[in-house]
């Protein structure tokens, strides 16, 4: 994480560096990509502020805490800037989870980095995924000279791939998702 700090009204101790760099190194764990984190600490009077903007992931999280000392105000902050990102971060994933349950979804094959995989791949193919049951993808197997059918089961609602073998029997292979 890049760390910026500006000092206003207080000289700029080493100890507060540290400080301010352990507390978030703690919020690694809600981030998934480097972040930018720039941290203002100000004294006024008895007033002790501490404020934390920080920009990671799609999001721009600022926090901002006054308390008799610095060290709590910059553990305070640090939790508001937590619960945040923790919220952002839960939010994204049920965003995610919620736009894979469309009812026509389209399955795409993309091409790996060249350098991780050892074949080519030499056709992509988008299909559909129709609602049918196992007897409608057999006889769909049939009719179709596929060696493999992609459809979601009626009854669980899951995706399912039929593969027909060498022999014309076939291999189900059921998803959870």
């Amino acid at each position: 994480m890049k760390t910026t700090l500006t000092f206003r009204n207080t000289g700029g101790e080493d100890w507060f560096k540290q400080v301010v760099d352990e507390r978030l190194g703690k919020l690694q764990k809600y981030l998934d990509h480097p972040a930018e984190a720039h941290v203002v600490l100000s004294v006024e009077k008895f007033r002790h502020v501490a404020e934390i903007s920080l920009s990671a992931d799609g999001a721009n999280v600022i926090a901002k805490e006054e308390a008799k000392d610095m060290n709590t105000a910059i553990d305070n902050a640090v939790e508001k800037v937590a619960r945040q990102l923790k919220k952002h971060k839960e939010k994204v994933r049920t965003h995610k989870s919620g736009a894979a349950r469309g009812e026509d979804r389209v399955l795409r094959v993309e091409p790996a980095d060249e350098e991780t995989r050892g074949s080519r791949i030499v056709e992509t193919r988008k299909v559909v995924l129709s609602p049918m049951s196992l007897d409608d993808a057999v006889l769909e197997m049939d009719t179709v000279n596929n060696r493999f059918l992609i459809y979601r089961d009626i009854a669980t609602e899951n995706v399912s791939v039929l593969y027909r073998r060498d022999d014309d029997n076939f291999i189900l292979i059921e998803t959870n998702g």
